[in-house]
């Protein structure tokens, strides 16, 4: 097989919004609510699409949604095609999000090129969770939400400051056991994401990091959300999505500098039309010992 070295980013996109569609296909079928997040909910009001350097999609689901996808994604979904991925107590997948993966596709990311995992191009599902009205609850809130990002991400952060690296390095160093860090993060994600959505007024994302976490919305805008054009197609939003993305971005219609305008993800190889299957070994999980 010839391997496939060179990708663009619109190829990378092309795919990605198959994957988005199917998505949506599936929720809508299944009762299942969605908005677009990130930088493709800005993509949608800036550019009406993808952001031209953007190599990601990112959609966010309210806890409920959320869990039901993840229970019912195998008997429901086309599982020849793509897949629902998350960690669990049998593999870490490096990341805090569930990730719909194309099984066709490879998509190999520096930080789980040792990993024997799925390995195909994804979009990332992000959970909203309840933040309660105590304060005291909510520092505690974000005490779980610290330690659910620490141990479900195994990797230390690159971008966050010397603290929250050798904090995490030290976590990561005194727990070093899989199993005893799958109990860390899923006790920790159980106890953030205990609080009743039926209740709450606002939610948060606690999988993300501390910067984040720490931004409150009215869930009412992820229960009744607006519709924008995406590359063509109609998609979901916030429903206050300006408010949500001058909170997230600041003036989000000011193009960044060019040496800003970078792929999110750190890609070692791509390939979308073959699947990552065939590249075990010779791509990914090179040294068997780590894998």
């Amino acid at each position: 097989m010839e391997e496939k070295k060179e990708v663009t980013i619109q190829e990378i996109q092309s795919k990605l919004l198959e994957i988005l569609l199917y998505f949506q296909k599936f929720c809508q079928e299944n009762g299942l609510g969605f908005v677009l997040a990130g930088g493709t909910c800005l993509g949608a009001v800036r550019h009406k699409g993808f952001i031209p350097w953007d190599d990601d999609v990112d959609v966010f689901m309210l806890r409920d949604d959320y869990e039901k996808l993840c229970r019912i994604w195998d008997e429901k979904a086309d599982t020849e095609h793509y897949s629902c991925v998350r960690s669990n107590d049998r593999f870490n997948i490096r990341h805090s999000a569930t990730e719909i993966k194309d099984n066709n596709t490879t998509f190999i990311n520096r930080h789980s090129v040792d990993l024997d995992i799925h390995q195909g191009l994804m979009i990332d599902v992000i959970p909203l969770d309840a933040v309660p009205k105590s304060k005291w609850k909510q520092l505690w809130q974000m005490v779980d939400s610290m330690m659910y990002c620490c141990f479900n991400f195994q990797r230390l952060p690159a971008h966050k400051g010397k603290v929250t690296y050798y904090a995490e390095k030290l976590a990561l160093t005194l727990v070093p056991s899989f199993k005893a860090r799958y109990k860390m993060w899923k006790g920790a994600e159980k106890r953030l994401s205990r609080y009743s959505l039926a209740d709450a007024e606002y939610v948060s994302s606690f999988g993300e990091g501390a910067t984040i976490m720490r931004q409150r919305f009215p869930i009412r805008w992820f229960r009744h959300p607006a519709y924008l054009e995406f590359e063509g197609h109609q998609m979901p939003v916030p429903e206050d999505y300006d408010k949500w993305l001058t909170i997230s971005y600041g003036d989000y219609m000011q193009l960044p500098p060019p040496e800003e305008r970078v792929y999110r993800h750190d890609a070692v190889f791509i390939d979308l039309e073959h699947s990552y299957k065939q590249y075990k070994g010779i791509h990914y999980c090179v040294d068997e010992k780590k894998a």
